[in-house]
């Protein structure tokens, strides 16, 4: 952690991201607009709530803060939501898992062969997506 850790940040999963931009493409908008999560955490949160889903008893490191780190960052999505009727969905613990699950999945791929095979646990339980053999699940 950089500083205090009392920094604000907005994290997004991707999926809400890629919802958003094909919203905004099938849109008559042509403005800039954010398309990010309002949800805010100090940088601190995230270490920990991160460290926690992870189920690690290593320490938080706080190292010298950056120069010109932002002290907030925090999306508006006004237009997104009245234009778009969008917002993410994606719940920072659920997309978190998700993250961590494909992670740990790749550090245990033995093959370059292997890798960026990962099927979340929903798709494993779908007659629509086509499982190869090299597919790994994690569960956390």
């Amino acid at each position: 952690v950089y500083g205090h850790g009392k920094q604000t940040r907005s994290f997004q999963y991707v999926s809400d991201l890629v919802d958003g931009l094909i919203s905004l493409m099938n849109s008559n908008y042509s403005m800039p607009m954010n398309l990010g999560n309002p949800d805010e955490y100090t940088i601190e949160q995230f270490a920990f709530k991160i460290k926690d889903l992870v189920g690690s008893n290593a320490p938080v490191v706080y190292k010298d803060p950056v120069v010109d780190d932002p002290k907030q960052r925090r999306p508006d999505i006004t237009l997104a939501k009245s234009w778009l009727n969008w917002e993410p969905k994606v719940l920072i613990n659920d997309g978190l898992k998700k993250t961590i699950a494909y992670f740990r999945n790749e550090l245990l791929v033995k093959h370059h062969s292997e890798r960026n095979v990962f099927f979340p646990n929903e798709w494993l339980h779908t007659s629509d997506v086509p499982i190869t053999s090299t597919a790994k699940n994690i569960e956390l």
